[in-house]
């Protein structure tokens, strides 16, 4: 993974460390839970304008990519 790609970070200053946006102080899991709850995206972004469409996309395709990095680990 490039480092242009990285969306979400953890910072002990930030939100006690918990996972948010880069540049932001929107968790993370808001967003998924927003998507389990059958949310589209669009809302999403429209309730947290500091997340763009790019960066919300790059956090999801990170989290694609670590679960299936794990997947496939022996």
């Amino acid at each position: 993974m490039n480092s242009f790609n990285l969306a979400i970070h953890s910072d002990p200053d930030i939100m006690s460390g918990t996972p948010v946006f880069i540049g932001t102080r929107v968790p993370l899991q808001t967003l998924l839970d927003y998507l389990e709850a059958g949310d589209p995206l669009d809302e999403f972004l429209e309730d947290f304008p500091t997340v763009s469409r790019e960066l919300a996309i790059n956090a999801l395709e990170q989290a694609k990519n670590l679960l299936i990095a794990h997947a496939c680990t022996p």
